[in-house]
């Protein structure tokens, strides 16, 4: 039986035109091919959710709002992936300092919370928790190490093809862990490794009882990488899985002088980046060029579009916000 279903890229173009979207000419017909009528306009018709439909009513509209958020990922990929390395190193070489070796089984005893290794008050079910959360990371730690030597990656096939080695160091399972388990790792750590971790990177400590800032940002930066290496929609931060909790909140609004922050628009996302770039000893030059950048590509995308549209897609309070950040560098 024939698909009913399928329609050619002109039929598909009558169809928009019969839901109110002008879209006409070869022009927009190539750049409905090269952006998918699933992925360009049924992924970016509507904001955050799918209850949230954008007034569109021309493809300019539409192929405006998939280049914005095109050009938002390309800005945001390089700042990621570095950020991501810095992290990863600085926890790495300071477990290792702490444990005087790169035994990963060093690692599992000394500084990751277990049974064992809780203080002597601490409730049995939160005992029986750290262990619970300690074996899982065992077990996604060996997965990971399983699913790179199936695939040869020589930083992990390397040290199982060489009778010389008995065991994979710490600095080669950082290399292959995702930015997820990466978190998660830094979960289980004991809060005094948690501790001097944070102190490392140079987190703002003072609201941030348990030390749980150094894992809970990380998460909230994994929402946003995935969604990127994925070429998921961006812009509206339907990615974000997590709420923000009261010091990763109160962290931010300190350091930067914000009235607020809640990780439910982009420019939140921007704020974050910043603060770990200004961490990381990126220069004010480019801190500001990278924010400079942002907002100029967000005034083209603002200009470029109906007015009905950017009072939806671009928060009101977005310039103010930016004019706090670059104050605050």
């Amino acid at each position: 039986m024939a698909n009913t279903d399928y329609k050619s890229t002109d039929a598909l173009m009558r169809h928009l035109r019969d839901n109110g979207i002008a879209i006409s000419g070869s022009s927009q017909k190539q750049q409905l091919i090269n952006t998918g009528y699933f992925h360009g306009y049924k992924g970016y018709r509507f904001f955050v959710s799918s209850s949230n439909r954008l007034p569109f009513t021309s493809y300019n509209d539409i192929n405006a709002t998939i280049q914005y958020d095109t050009k938002l990922k390309s800005l945001l990929y390089g700042k990621m992936m570095f950020i991501e390395t810095a992290l990863k190193n600085i926890a790495l070489n300071t477990i290792m300092a702490e444990i005087g070796s790169n035994s990963i089984y060093d690692m599992y005893d000394k500084v990751i919370s277990s049974y064992k290794n809780a203080s002597t008050n601490t409730p049995n079910d939160l005992k029986k928790r750290y262990q619970n959360n300690k074996l899982n990371l065992q077990g996604s730690i060996q997965n990971s190490i399983a699913s790179a030597y199936r695939k040869d990656n020589p930083k992990i096939s390397h040290f199982y093809n060489n009778m010389n080695y008995n065991e994979v160091p710490i600095w080669a399972i950082f290399e292959i862990l995702t930015m997820g388990d990466f978190g998660y790792l830094l979960s289980c750590l004991t809060m005094d490794m948690r501790e001097k971790i944070s102190r490392e990177i140079g987190i703002n400590l003072s609201c941030d009882t348990y030390r749980e800032l150094v894992y809970k940002y990380v998460y909230t930066l994994k929402d946003l990488r995935n969604a990127i290496a994925h070429n998921d929609v961006v812009y509206d931060t339907r990615f974000r899985k997590i709420d923000p909790s009261k010091p990763m909140k109160q962290c931010l609004i300190l350091e930067v002088g914000l009235p607020y922050i809640n990780f439910k628009t982009i420019g939140d996302y921007i704020i974050l980046i910043c603060y770990y770039l200004k961490l990381l000893k990126v220069s004010k030059t480019e801190l500001k060029a990278f924010i400079r950048e942002f907002e100029k590509i967000t005034q083209e995308y603002k200009n470029s579009v109906n007015s009905n549209v950017s009072a939806v897609t671009i928060h009101p309070d977005l310039t103010s916000r930016m004019a706090i950040l670059k104050n605050s560098i």
